[in-house]
């Protein structure tokens, strides 16, 4: 067990994004889920009341899985950065949110325009930890930590869900670049 995490719950969530990753969401079923795990959708009851809290746990999963691990903070802006825009860019690149992208926007739309999520909510209190040990060390503006990270949480958002719709004009290294240029003139500190 990892993090709270049984070896069933990960092998249904393996398999969950192996059904989505070949049929999208909306054409995975419990029962699809089951087979490909080869155990009972009853099971699969154990762990999740529904299928749909079952593609919850396996987005936060995934989406947390690609940020930094341990509690280092930066040492300046350019380094607070190009964490930043690497952990957004590990994002943009899985597979489960091509998939999603491709077959299932409106789940996106639901956490985008409606509601947060786990991982958002996970994902916000991190930034605000960072940005206020930033702020401590004089390189990152003064403002209050938690609405910081609220924007950077929605720049870094925006960027990388709509990263296909603008690629023709901006390309993978053009986005990172970019991306960067927007985080590190949001969040340095005014020239006196």
């Amino acid at each position: 067990m990892i993090d709270g995490v049984t070896d069933t719950e990960a092998a249904i969530l393996d398999a969950a994004l192996e059904e989505v990753l070949a049929h999208g969401i909306r054409r995975t079923t419990a029962s699809d889920i089951a087979r490909r795990c080869g155990i009972a959708r009853q099971t699969l009851y154990r762990y999740w009341p529904d299928v749909q809290s079952v593609f919850a746990a396996l987005v936060t999963r995934e989406l947390l899985a690609v940020l930094p691990s341990g509690a280092s903070t930066a040492s300046d802006l350019p380094e607070f950065v190009s964490v930043l825009v690497d952990t957004a860019d590990r994002v943009r690149r899985l597979p489960l949110v091509d998939r999603l992208r491709e077959t299932d926007p409106e789940l996106f739309a639901r956490y985008v325009l409606h509601r947060l999520g786990t991982s958002q909510r996970t994902i916000h209190a991190e930034l605000a930890r960072q940005i206020g040990a930033a702020q401590r060390a004089g390189f990152v503006r003064q403002w209050e930590p938690s609405q910081l990270a609220a924007m950077v949480l929605l720049i870094a958002q925006s960027a990388v869900l709509s990263a296909s719709v603008v690629a023709e004009w901006l390309p993978a290294e053009s986005w990172r670049t970019e991306l960067g240029r927007a985080l590190a003139g949001y969040l340095e500190v005014p020239a006196a």
